[in-house]
């Protein structure tokens, strides 16, 4: 399968029909089509439905275009890394972190080498440990940085000098808002909206001293951002990580740690034995510098 038929494959995908995606691709129609034909013989299946006015996939067409777009990009990927100009450092980083204040330290390593190195990209992926321990298994990220608990065993890590806080994001006229800090008792017949990360769900039974399965779970969510706008429309109390979303400006929102305090720390991490790009150890070389030469969290 070659990497140039997956790219005709993913246009079509994107643009719905053959004529739009031809002229995106600079191809005749009979050519994009035979090609097309051509891969589906190959795979020995049907991908598209050819309808009146637009193409749709299958399900074995909706399964290739996943894959087809990570190994286009695992492909640019490497590709990039290898387009050194001169002896000036180039290259491409990808990492992945979940929603936390502790990219700070991240960001004063990436500022640094880019100082250095100004002709070095990173790109950055936001996502729960899950997500990105899927792309670093795929080799989609360099390296990804997850807040605990998370389960490392499968890759080298680095410990982070930032811990988050874990508490509750509410309205202001929540019943829950007057109090200094919530208790568990507090939340056993609340409505509550959750992080979608599999190995939260453990840290926080821990601190409940119950299953999570036993609360009122209303919802769950993947970046703090849009779970805030529920809790403005009162439908129930995030768990969260302080700091993220700052209820000091956004006034219908107020933040209230748990007690006891239960605090998360952050690694970051990445596939054992990794081959990495000669940007990714220059990147790796200045968080140590970062972290060694006494990082101080910014207030």
């Amino acid at each position: 399968m070659e990497i140039r038929l997956l790219r005709y494959f993913v246009a079509v995908a994107s643009q719905q029909t053959i004529s739009a995606a031809a002229q995106q691709l600079h191809l005749s129609q009979p050519t994009l089509s035979r090609q097309l034909s051509d891969l589906e013989n190959e795979l020995d299946t049907t991908l598209f439905i050819r309808g009146n006015r637009k193409i749709s996939l299958t399900a074995d067409g909706q399964y290739l275009l996943k894959k087809a777009q990570e190994i286009i990009q695992l492909t640019d990927k490497t590709t990039a890394n290898f387009k050194q100009k001169d002896e000036t450092l180039s290259g491409e980083i990808y990492i992945g972190a979940g929603e936390t204040k502790g990219i700070q330290v991240v960001a004063q390593a990436l500022k640094k080498l880019l100082q250095n190195y100004p002709a070095i990209q990173f790109h950055l992926y936001s996502g729960n440990a899950d997500d990105i321990m899927n792309k670093l298994d795929s080799g989609l990220l360099d390296f990804g940085i997850v807040i605990e608990p998370a389960d490392k065993q499968k890759y080298d890590y680095m410990h982070l000098p930032e811990s988050d806080t874990w508490g509750v994001l509410m309205h202001k006229d929540s019943p829950l808002a007057s109090k200094e800090e919530i208790r568990s008792e507090h939340l056993d017949d609340k409505a509550l909206i959750i992080s979608r990360q599999t190995t939260v769900d453990s840290e926080l039974s821990g601190w409940l001293g119950q299953e999570i399965t036993n609360l009122n779970i209303v919802g769950t969510y993947n970046l703090l951002y849009n779970a805030a706008q529920m809790a403005k429309e009162k439908l129930g109390y995030v768990l969260c990580l302080d700091r993220l979303i700052d209820a000091s400006i956004d006034n219908s929102l107020v933040f209230k740690p748990l007690t006891p305090k239960l605090e998360a720390g952050l690694n970051i991490i990445w596939k054992k034995n990794q081959f990495f790009s000669t940007a990714a150890q220059e990147f790796l070389q200045e968080l140590r510098k970062t972290i060694e030469n006494g990082y101080e969290s910014p207030q």
